[in-house]
């Protein structure tokens, strides 16, 4: 079962897998760990990756990178609006409204969403992961940005579903960052002391991001997050972009921005001097050649006055800090570490400005570029059964406060109520109560609009159906319960209808649990941590005013929450404590729990069938991509063997090919070369196989000859070792030698008969050897050699190595002087052992033994 994180980012991604008891980072196929965010399409296939980026510039209109944050947006969203404009592709509206990529792939025209495009970037991720771990990957973890709304988080997990992964979790990468630093630390506080306070800063590519984590031991909770969604890496290097452009204009009157090849070539080299200032403060030169119209540019620049041009950047760094700590109401004396992730942070620049505000020394422990894949592998091994991780606990945050809305039943008010605050634990679990005689509708949206770096403040509206009254006319209590999930999505995840039946008098009464209803249940009920979060959490809540009346958040009932198993019992507490006297019999209710539909229309998600036809599509992709593959690794297999031979055909090869043959083979390798380049070098993979074949019918018998020439004597060599080897064992044992003579004769009569067959079967191949040339196909080959050596050994060496059979001691009888025995005597296992029978048929001792000895044969 494969373990895998997937830091899916604006210009890059990494991946990290759990194995070998530990978290590693894996490479592609160019043994790079960063894998470019970006597409290519072309009129055979697309490219990912690495290889995409090589074609950024030369392939500009086709090449696709820095979608990610086009994730669950409209097309007339400013954001996408104003980003159109800086792009090599085009985007253009799709049907839905959503926003789409055209390119030209297999020399059509083509449209893409963003989900279609960031799936085939999973695809490629996928790939890659499982060429390391040699198996399968379904399950994964993917990071997101915490600013991230419901829609675009929808959106991300519907591009993982159209690639066949199954998302365990949308981490943000804050958190991840976190569970990273935290899981590894020792020195951690107890539960019962003051956590450890590290706030995390990450400046990333396209986004700034911090929050503050309290940790203790085993346990780690996001306190609050605050960001700046349009501060990254990528407006550092616009800053330098701006300024070469001007310069570039007035120095060489030419105009970077007409030509989208020339600014990408630019954007690349602004990209590598900004890294070069990070480390270096002397003046550095920037050089492009062919430029434009043939022309080649040059600038300089140094750190100070990138640090003056980038003034206005820096000046934004502390407005997300200062609004994090206002958030958690933490005082900079609070923090114990600033730990810093994101290329971004290696500017001195950004450096110096978060260290002047919380006035300490920064802490760089973690990867700067690895920190949130390591977190979401550790993540995703956390929530696999395959992988025994130490117990950590997660707590996120809510990034932006959540409200409800709805109408009444018999007035045109509303009712609003926040069901979650800013930066509220998540996931998390809350039950509103209802009374309602029908069904009736709830609207889901963003309390703070202006906060959320997103145009809909609306998340979804949600219909509670099938609600009816109850027998006698009453409204029902309709349970309603809001979550939000383990990927940050807010979402109603069930509904239900308490209903009250009479019940025969010997059934259990259910009264008193009715007057418990709007009790609050114990808090410390021995229930799932999540239930005593959403128990005590709905006692201490505002109450939510339904139909005019002012009705609290009643408890989950225990139909509601099936995980919660102990909620009856914890109403039977209740019960046994209301003591009453004894009253007129009544008739008896039972309360029952109906579970009731619910229809979601949420802001932003795919349709089932233009999801599946998504999946089909990708699908026909991977396919054509495979095909593609295939057909350049078989001309790729033609163009090797062409120039492989005509190279050997020269040096080692030559004695081993007749001269006629020779010229033959050289002038068929060049008519080969040419059609590679002239009219093969676009046809199916199986002309290609054809090709190759035609030439190995010439050059493998060659090549066999060459390897034979150095096999054979080797094998020849072996193979008379071994001769000689068995040979002298025979002539040992015709010699009476002592190792051998427990060896039977025929038993040695049958080697001697292989090692003369054997060595005649030599003599003669060696001798027809010996009379062929290099040039022509040698009468024997090494394998067969190596047969005939297997073959001997068989049938010689279990003859040969038998072991000898175990002599024992004769039965002496005590005489009164007692027998002199040599104690050296190698027969006799025992000195004080006389019970063994004599190695002699006729029970008479070793003749060199001194003293007789009378020998007992019953």
């Amino acid at each position: 079962m494969s373990v895998v994180g997937l830091d899916v980012g604006s210009q890059s991604c990494y991946i990290a897998v759990a194995r070998a008891g530990g978290i590693e980072t894996i490479a592609n196929e160019f043994s790079d760990r960063c894998t470019p965010s970006v597409i290519s399409f072309g009129s055979k296939n697309r490219t990912i990756g690495v290889a995409a980026k090589n074609q950024q510039i030369t392939h500009a209109n086709n090449t696709v990178s820095n979608f990610k944050r086009f994730h669950g947006r409209a097309f007339n969203d400013p954001f996408i609006q104003k980003e159109k404009e800086n792009l090599s592709y085009d985007l253009v509206p799709l049907k839905n409204g959503g926003v789409g990529i055209k390119v030209m792939y297999m020399g059509e025209e083509h449209l893409f969403s963003v989900e279609q495009i960031t799936a085939m970037l999973l695809t490629k991720l996928k790939e890659t992961a499982e060429n390391s771990l040699k198996k399968p990957v379904t399950d994964c973890v993917i990071s997101v940005p915490s600013f991230f709304t419901d829609a675009e988080r929808r959106s991300v997990l519907d591009a993982a579903q159209i690639v066949g992964l199954n998302c365990l979790r949308l981490m943000n990468d804050m958190t991840a960052v976190a569970l990273n630093y935290g899981i590894y630390k020792q020195d951690l506080p107890s539960l019962d002391e003051k956590p450890r306070i590290v706030v995390f800063v990450d400046m990333g590519h396209s986004a700034f991001q911090v929050s503050a984590c309290a940790f203790n031991k085993g346990k780690l909770k996001v306190l609050g997050t605050a960001f700046d969604p349009f501060l990254g890496g990528k407006n550092f290097d616009e800053k330098l972009v701006e300024y070469f452009c001007a310069e570039f204009k007035t120095k060489y009157k030419l105009d970077a921005k007409s030509k989208i090849r020339a600014l990408l070539r630019l954007y690349q080299e602004c990209e590598k001097l900004k890294k070069l200032m990070s480390s270096n403060s002397t003046d550095l030169p920037l050089n492009i050649e062919c430029f434009m119209n043939d022309k080649d540019v040059s600038g300089k620049m140094n750190r100070s006055q990138f640090e003056e041009l980038c003034a206005e950047l820096l000046q934004k760094i502390e407005v997300p800090l200062y609004s994090l700590m206002e958030q958690t109401h933490l005082k900079v004396e609070d923090v114990s570490a600033v730990e810093i992730v994101g290329g971004a942070t290696r500017i001195p620049a950004v450096k110096e400005r978060i260290a002047k505000f919380f006035g300490k020394d920064i802490s760089t422990t973690l990867n700067a570029d690895e920190a949130v894949a390591r977190g979401c592998a550790l993540q995703c091994a956390i929530l696999s059964p395959a992988f025994k991780v130490r117990e950590f606990s997660v707590t996120d945050a809510v990034p932006f406060p959540i409200s409800l809305v709805w109408n009444h039943d018999s007035e045109d008010t509303e009712g609003v109520h926040e069901v979650f605050s800013r930066n509220h634990a998540a996931p998390f679990s809350k039950v509103l109560t209802f009374l309602r005689r029908g069904p009736f509708e709830l609207e889901a949206f963003y309390s703070d609009p202006q906060g959320v770096p997103y145009p809909e403040a609306k998340i979804g509206r949600f219909v509670v159906q099938n609600v009816s009254a109850q027998k006698d006319g009453e409204k029902s209590r309709v349970k309603v319960k809001v979550r939000v999930n383990t990927h940050g999505i807010f979402t109603i995840s069930t509904a239900s209808m308490v209903e009250k039946v009479p019940t025969e008098e010997n059934e259990m009464s259910s009264e008193a649990d009715m007057e418990c209803l709007n009790q609050r249940p114990p808090e410390n009920t021995d229930t799932d941590k999540n239930v005593q979060q959403d128990n005590s959490e709905a006692g201490t809540q505002p109450q939510v005013q339904t139909d005019a009346q002012q009705t609290s958040q009643s408890p989950p009932s225990p139909e509601l929450t099936s995980e919660e198993n102990k909620i009856p019992d914890a109403d039977k507490a209740n019960e046994k404590k209301v003591d009453q006297p004894p009253e007129a019999k009544k008739p008896k209710i039972k309360v029952v729990n109906v579970e009731l539909p619910i229809e979601a229309n949420l802001v932003w998600q795919l349709g089932k069938d233009l999801l599946n036809m998504y999946i089909e599509t990708e699908g026909k992709m991977i396919m054509q991509d495979k095909l593609e593959k295939e057909r350049n690794d078989a001309k790729n297999a033609v163009e090797e063997y062409v120039y492989e031979f005509r190279d050997k055909l020269c040096g080692p090869y030559e004695k081993f090919i007749c001269e006629q043959d020779h010229q033959n083979f050289l002038r068929l390798l060049t008519e080969t070369e040419d059609w590679l380049y002239e009219e093969g070098e676009d046809q199916a993979k199986q002309a290609y196989v054809d090709k190759l074949e035609e030439l190995m019918k010439i050059g493998t018998p060659v090549k066999v000859r060459f390897q034979e020439a150095e096999e054979r004597p080797k094998m020849f060599e072996e193979l008379g070792q071994r001769l000689q080897h068995y040979a002298k064992i025979a002539a040992d044992f015709r010699n009476k030698d002592e190792k051998y003579n427990h060896i039977d004769e025929s038993e040695m009569k049958k080697v001697e008969k292989s090692v003369n067959e054997v060595m005649e079967w030599m003599n003669n191949v060696m001798n027809a050897q010996a009379k062929k040339s290099l040039d022509q196909d040698p009468v024997v080959r090494a394998q067969e050699i190596k047969i005939k050596i297997k073959e001997l050994n068989n049938t010689c060496e279990p003859v040969v190595t038998q072991p000898k059979p175990k002599i024992e001691s004769p039965k002496l009888e005590r005489t009164p002087n007692g027998p002199n025995i040599d104690k050296k005597e190698e027969d006799l296992e025992d000195k004080n052992n006389f019970g063994a029978e004599p190695p002699h048929q006729n029970g008479e001792c070793y003749p060199n033994e001194k003293n007789s000895v009378n020998m007992d044969l019953d």
